[in-house]
């Protein structure tokens, strides 16, 4: 049994030497894979890596705010597109360093995010899926007819430079977006250990439980929206970089259903299940956007919307794909894929018993 005898035991980065080991393993597999991938002339694996990387921040954080604290979002799309576009005009416009864009970039969108918590304190459920939906869809629409944001025509991410250097490529950006994952989920990983995060939590198990507790909801509703803003900022931030042009279109409601799939599959009110989902459907999206050149599968979908529908809609097909996948976790394994590797861990623990 994993009994903890002090509060320290609980907040320790590495529970066990065994636990430590396996960090360093995938320490050497993050440093080795770029290099690996340029051996072999495989650059967009570079990419995917980046993209799952961004992805990741964007599920942590919104793990903080859905599967710890408990409160819906359907706007984290916004908070996205906020960062991409402030950390790319504080560059452009204002000439300020990437170093110090990048993170007021972050702080801007905590700013919408704590004032987007405010309805939260009246509003949940449904109701407050709705008006962080609300949110998104207007965030869209102002980048979209403002000619400071580029309008219809979208940005151009300018030159990366960290002091003397250079990051052009998606080799270079990697050493850039994949640390900052790892750092930003680790430090999402303590959070969850404070008294932060057990408010967090005893706001989602119950409010007028906590609130009786002395838990102040207003401030750590609000702080959990903020925080959760932080993140996804600064993840799109990152985002405008990797792809190197940013246009409204791109940060639509889809995008936010996606992040919360992500969390979802992954496994509400888990960090290693933000890190797992986000990764998951980050590849199926980059796969399934381009779905009739998969094998097999392909060529079928393709005769289908020939012969039934319209081909311009078959790249729709991943949303499809996504529903079912989250239609089957609610049904058989609603802690998701943290839940899955919880049940195998026990088996294999108690085995052949």
């Amino acid at each position: 049994m994993d009994m903890k005898r002090s509060h320290y035991e609980d907040i320790r980065l590495f529970s066990s030497r065994v636990v430590f080991a396996w960090f360093l393993v995938f320490a050497g597999v993050l440093v080795s894979y770029p290099f690996a991938a340029s051996w072999l002339g495989k650059n967009y694996y570079i990419y995917m890596a980046n993209y799952m990387a961004i992805n990741v921040i964007v599920a942590v954080g919104l793990n903080l705010l859905v599967g710890y604290a408990g409160q819906i979002s359907l706007g984290h799309a916004g908070f996205f597109g906020i960062g991409a576009y402030g950390t790319v005009l504080l560059m452009t416009k204002l000439q300020v360093p990437f170093v110090l864009a990048l993170p007021l970039a972050g702080l801007a969108a905590a700013g919408f995010g704590f004032l987007l918590g405010l309805p939260a304190l009246r509003l949940e459920g449904p109701y407050l899926a709705v008006a962080t939906l609300g949110f998104g869809l207007t965030v869209t629409q102002i980048i979209g007819r403002w000619d400071l944001f580029g309008g219809r025509q979208g940005l151009h991410a300018p030159p990366l430079a960290l002091g003397p250097v250079t990051l052009a490529g998606d080799f270079n950006l990697y050493w850039l977006i994949v640390p900052t994952a790892v750092v930003m989920t680790m430090a999402a990983r303590n959070i969850t250990k404070t008294k932060v995060g057990r408010a967090f939590v005893a706001i989602r198990d119950s409010d007028v439980a906590a609130h009786t507790m002395g838990v102040n909801l207003t401030y750590y509703k609000t702080l959990a929206f903020a925080v959760s803003a932080f993140y996804t900022g600064v993840a799109g931030g990152l985002y405008a970089f990797a792809l190197g042009f940013i246009e409204p279109q791109t940060f639509n409601l889809m995008l936010s259903i996606l992040f919360l799939s992500m969390v979802v599959v992954g496994g509400l009110g888990s960090i290693f299940g933000s890190v797992v989902g986000a990764m998951l459907l980050s590849l199926l999206n980059l796969k399934l956007a381009s779905v009739h050149t998969l094998p097999f599968l392909g060529p079928v979908l393709l005769q289908l919307s020939e012969s039934w529908f319209t081909v311009s809609g078959l790249p729709n097909f991943q949303y499809i794909v996504y529903g079912l996948i989250m239609f089957l976790i609610i049904v058989f394994e609603p802690l998701g894929i943290f839940g899955f590797w919880i049940r195998t861990k026990i088996y294999w623990k108690s085995y052949p018993f």
